[in-house]
């Protein structure tokens, strides 16, 4: 707990002029990195439940996978459409090569 100083003469109560750096909670270099998009990844994927329901609905209507609609959410900012889905479907094959697979598990991952 620190303690206050007290104000001196000509200050006007406000705000220092130097701002403080803000460390991470996580830490710094390659582990602090690797908890702080462990945890963006985390938050992004979960919703509220009925949110979750709507987009599996919405998801096997058009087709896709429930990880492909949210994702192209994320990704676009847009809600997939019926025009969309050749697009989407497109991209699997591509994201199967380059390893993205959607909602894995980041346990057992190396670090490199």
């Amino acid at each position: 707990m620190s303690r206050q100083r007290p104000i001196g003469i000509g200050h006007n109560g406000g705000p220092p002029l130097k701002e403080r750096r803000r460390r991470s909670e996580t830490g710094t270099g390659r582990i602090g990195r690797f908890f702080d998009w462990r945890f963006a990844h985390r938050k992004a994927w979960k919703k509220p439940r009925d949110i979750a329901l709507r987009r599996e609905d919405k998801a096997e209507a058009l087709g896709l996978t429930y990880e492909e609609y949210s994702l192209e959410i994320m990704e676009r900012g847009y809600h997939p459409q019926p025009e969309h889905v050749a697009g989407i479907k497109a991209k699997r094959a591509e994201r199967r090569r380059a390893g993205g697979v959607v909602g894995q598990s980041l346990k057992g991952r190396r670090l490199d």
